[in-house]
């Protein structure tokens, strides 16, 4: 018998919504499509997690993933390229602030609960 190979693949092309899994991510992609009596654009969106190896996506990108074996039950596309990439933002400050207040905490004197007979 002859192997059978998918000869048609869906590339699609849309934006990262969520990277917070290790090596996946979630990509919305939206379709637009003519209602066939009244003949408003009516777009709809689907979102499709995609194996990206090297964890390279940050949410914001735009991407073009394709669809390929299964990775596991919900991810069946993969990612190709990144088309766009969003702008990274810097929180040194932000987190130079969390960290002293977590400093703080750890010097504060703690409360201490005196109990009455």
């Amino acid at each position: 018998m002859e192997s059978q190979v998918k000869k048609y693949k869906r590339v699609l092309e849309g934006l990262v919504v969520s990277d917070k899994m290790d090596k996946t991510i979630v990509v919305k992609v939206e379709s637009r499509q003519k209602h066939p009596l009244y003949g408003k654009t009516i777009s709809k969106n689907k979102r499709f997690k995609a194996h990206d190896e090297k964890n390279e996506c940050i949410e914001g990108d735009l991407v073009r993933i394709i669809e390929c074996r299964p990775y596991s039950k919900e991810k069946k596309f993969r990612l190709v390229s990144i088309l766009k990439r969003a702008e990274r933002v810097e929180l040194v400050g932000v987190e130079s602030d969390v960290q002293n207040v977590l400093k703080r905490e750890k010097q504060a004197p703690q409360e201490t609960v005196v109990e009455e007979n």
